[in-house]
């Protein structure tokens, strides 16, 4: 049984005041609004509806909380970018994001979704500012890799982990597919040990 074989449903959130005292430890996912976040989410959790997947960019608005059980918990966070919203609203979110990544005790690393063939977006290097001072750990997926040619995913892949070691070397990255099931388990390795480190 995977790490998130046993995911649930937990709590929804949309002010720092809410967030739950549950005495666990988090990981959360965030990724541009199209990215795949919703899709690789359910991808690893081998379930359909976990996550809501939308052609509609942006439609996760709140902090959504899914139990794995031992006082786990995955934190799927709003898209950045691309969402048709409001300005109040996309600024809340902001806010909301900021201060949860910054702020979060419970939280152990952060996963964040990039597509693979538009990786290191300026938003995307914007979230990995945001985070990198926590000192936490970071791992990229390059979802919908599987839409680009096996020479193409190498260098992909070579050119972000050159950039990361240059900028940002607490991160770790990997190729992922959501519709090829292409690196799931090591995702899920990478994620069970953080945290085991902090048990």
């Amino acid at each position: 049984m995977g790490l998130f074989s046993k995911a649930t449903f937990y709590t929804t959130v949309n002010h720092m005041r809410d967030l739950p005292l549950h005495g666990g430890r988090e990981v959360a996912f965030v990724g541009r609004s199209n990215a795949g976040k919703s899709s690789a989410i359910n991808t690893l959790a081998n379930h359909t509806r976990l996550a809501f997947t939308s052609k509609t960019p942006g439609r996760t608005q709140h902090l959504n909380y899914f139990d794995l059980g031992d006082h786990r918990y995955l934190v799927d966070l709003p898209g950045y970018g691309y969402a048709k919203v409001p300005p109040d609203v996309q600024a809340h979110w902001e806010q909301l994001l900021s201060q949860y990544l910054q702020t979060r005790d419970e939280l152990c690393g952060l996963v964040v979704i990039m597509d693979a063939r538009h990786p290191l977006t300026e938003r995307d290097q914007g979230m990995l500012d945001w985070f990198a001072p926590t000192g936490k750990p970071i791992h990229i997926l390059l979802t919908k890799s599987d839409k680009l040619s096996r020479q193409e995913s190498t260098k992909t892949l070579r050119e972000v982990r050159e950039f990361l070691a240059e900028h940002f070397p607490q991160c770790t990255v990997q190729l992922f597919s959501s519709l090829k099931k292409l690196g799931m388990d090591e995702a899920e390795a990478v994620i069970a040990s953080w945290f085991a480190a902090q048990e």
